[in-house]
């Protein structure tokens, strides 16, 4: 008894002595770089690693073993083997577009023995996971809807601390997930293994490059690097082999990039630039640039800045009828098309596709006073859907129709068929990986504006678009979908409310699943919205179509206004207003450094016959106009590139015949 007493003592003194102690975490509370854990101590190329410079920055890819990129974790916790329950994982990548299917990890911590996966980090098309092993499982933790996929420069910072985890992309506004449990702080690593870029596998392996990726213990890093001056490269703890200046020759005072490039020179044909080709350079004689195969695409290191000289007739295009509106879209492998809405019933509308410099004649489709095209895509699906405005026979319900793209038959066949009132518009759009489309209903009968417009959303089950929500609009023209942080908005223009032009424009935003009120704009007749950005700055532009009030009184010749982004009062203000002649679209498009807009003056009240303008960004001034250009009823214009050039196409509502105008530049 005395000796089970003095032994008791003894383990109650030790157990006072360590208590006593100073405590040290189990490992230092600086910036960890994880990347430099795996590169030769005096970086010399080694065998499935190199570094690539890209967008004016650089980074290491990873090809070979991943055997090769990793390291026990005992190197970072040097005081115990618990993993801190509280801190930040910085990392700086740029990574191609993913396929949907396709995921690939940044990094895990493995055990040696089991190959359990304690903790990782992995990347799919939209979405970031946090993978940490739970009780009896493994938890994931998902952001969606962050868009790292997109061959640009990222910088992350993934902060964990209690129940809460925050991301926050490129110093941009903070996305937080509250957790179900805190993240546990009896993380035991012992004996386990960190590898980067990869699970232990072949399968998952980054194929981006990565700058940098860094533990950081104990706190939150945002505050540590933003705000940035290039926030999409904020700098914590960067590998000093990418900081180095690209070394130089002996003999010359040329710098030697650390990798070979071929150089293929042609006249503006684009040579092609896949894997094999990815570190070849290409000089374009005909634009005067030189530019850099990624493996996917080429990018442009140094070229001539082009300047819009003038703009000249290219093709004269005859339409089945009066076109009210092109869609111009692309598909894969395939080619580039528009899409023409004719008015004529019996005739149907075109597609047309660029061939030989030209659109010809490409297929023929059933619609019904065409008023819009909108091309779209659902997961690898490609659609087209037409807003008819009339139904197919008297008294019959209208219906708009969604045409599928046949990859076998090369052609737009029937999907499905939507009840529409006098359909004037569609927009699609994304939310958080799921697919809407927004109908822009104009009236019921001749005389009730005052009615529903309708978001449907696709049904991954049904495979088909279900209604979604309803919104109360008052002849509806247009809608238009942009996002502005992690926000999502749809502004309407509200044409007529049967008796007056002169009314409310609605923004909407996305919050709690559906669309709400957010901000109401007065319009005169609005038939179109336009979104752009330049630099920082978000604008809204309206094309105002005519003046009616309630006596009877109507005008034609009013300003259409620009409005921007107040951040200080979060609201739409007016920036500029440009006088114009029943304007019914305005289309942004850039042209080297050069940022334009046009319009589509229509009628001025005794013409069809207007000149519509080409208006140039000038800072302070704002836009001032630079080209004018003769039209007949103009109704809409659309930008479009192709290896030859720039182009703007209108089409007429007064005449079967739409113009495609080259812009010529110095």
């Amino acid at each position: 008894m005395s000796e089970l007493l003095f032994l008791a003592c003894v383990l109650f003194s030790w157990t006072i002595t360590c208590q006593s102690g100073q405590w040290r975490p189990c490992t230092d509370l600086l910036p960890l770089d994880l990347v430099s854990r795996v590169l030769p101590a005096d970086w010399k190329a080694q065998n499935g690693i190199r570094m690539v410079q890209s967008r004016g920055a650089r980074g290491f890819q990873f090809s070979g073993s991943p055997q090769l990129f990793s390291f026990p974790a005992s190197q970072l916790f040097i005081n115990c083997n618990f993993f801190p329950a509280e801190f930040s994982i910085i990392v700086t990548l740029k990574i191609p577009k993913m396929a949907p299917e396709k995921s690939e990890y940044i990094f895990t911590l493995l055990e040696e023995d089991s190959d359990e996966l304690l903790l990782g980090l992995r990347l799919s098309q939209n979405k970031l996971h946090i993978l940490q092993r739970g009780q009896g499982s493994r938890k994931r933790i998902t952001f969606k809807a962050i868009g790292l996929a997109d061959n640009r420069w990222h910088t992350v910072v993934l902060a964990v601390t209690g129940h809460y985890t925050s991301l926050t992309v490129d110093c941009g506004i903070p996305l937080d997930l509250v957790l179900d449990s805190p993240f546990p702080d009896d993380l035991d690593t012992a004996g386990s293994t960190f590898f980067i870029a990869s699970r232990r596998r072949w399968n998952g392996l980054f194929s981006g490059l990565m700058r940098q990726l860094v533990l950081l213990p104990g706190s939150d890093a945002t505050s540590q690097i933003c705000p940035s001056s290039e926030p999409q490269l904020s700098v914590l703890s960067v590998p000093q082999a990418l900081l180095h200046l690209p070394i130089k020759s002996s003999s010359t005072d040329l710098a030697l990039p650390p990798y070979e490039a071929e150089v293929r020179v042609t006249a503006g044909v684009s040579p092609p630039c896949g894997h094999s080709e990815e570190g070849q350079l290409w000089f374009n004689t005909l634009q005067g640039g030189l530019l850099l195969c990624d493996g996917i695409t080429w990018l442009t290191m140094l070229q001539v800045k082009e300047r819009l000289d003038y703009v000249e007739v290219h093709q004269d295009l005859f339409t089945n009828s009066e076109t009210f509106d092109i869609e111009v879209f692309q598909i894969p492998s395939v080619g580039l098309f528009i899409a023409t809405a004719n008015r004529d019933s019996s005739l149907g509308s075109g597609i047309y596709k660029w061939t030989d410099g030209k659109f010809e004649q490409y297929q023929n489709i059933s619609t019904y006073d065409a008023q819009a095209w909108q091309y779209f895509t659902v997961g690898k699906k490609k659609f087209l859907v037409v807003a008819n405005c009339r139904a197919m026979d008297n008294g019959d319900q209208e219906q708009s129709v969604i045409y599928k793209w046949s990859t076998r038959k090369q052609k737009f066949i029937h999907y499905q068929s939507l009840n529409t009132y006098n359909a004037r518009d569609w927009e699609a759009f994304h939310i958080q990986d799921e697919a809407f489309l927004a109908v822009a209903n104009h009236r019921q009968g001749e005389r009730n504006h005052n009615i529903d417009s309708v978001i449907y959303k696709w049904n991954p089950v049904t495979q088909f678009f279900e209604v979604n929500q309803t919104i109360q609009t008052s002849g509806a023209y247009d809608w238009e979908f942009f996002i502005m942080g992690p926000y999502n908005f749809l502004v309407v223009a509200n044409t007529f409310n049967g008796r007056s032009t002169v009314i409310d424009s609605t923004i909407y935003i996305w919050l709690g699943g559906m669309f709400q009120p957010y901000q109401s704009i007065k319009t005169f007749g609005a038939i179109d919205w336009e979104m752009f950005q330049i630099g920082n700055r978000m604008f809204l532009a309206v094309a105002n179509s005519q003046m009616l009030t309630e006596e009877g009184k109507i005008m034609y010749s009013i300003n259409s206004t620009i409005y921007e982004l107040s951040m200080k009062s979060q609201a739409f203000i007016k920036f500029q207003d440009i006088e114009t002649n029943s304007a019914l679209d305005w289309e942004y498009f850039t042209v080297g450094d050069d940022k334009f807009l046009v319009v589509a003056n229509s009628y001025d009240g005794t013409s069809y016959l207007l000149n519509s303008v080409i208006y140039r960004w000038q800072g302070y001034e704002g836009f001032v106009p630079v080209h004018r250009l003769n039209t007949n009823g103009c109704r809409d214009w659309e930008f479009f590139n192709t290896t030859d050039g720039s182009y703007l196409i209108y089409s007429s509502a007064r005449a079967a015949l739409s113009k495609v105008l080259k812009l010529r530049t110095i």
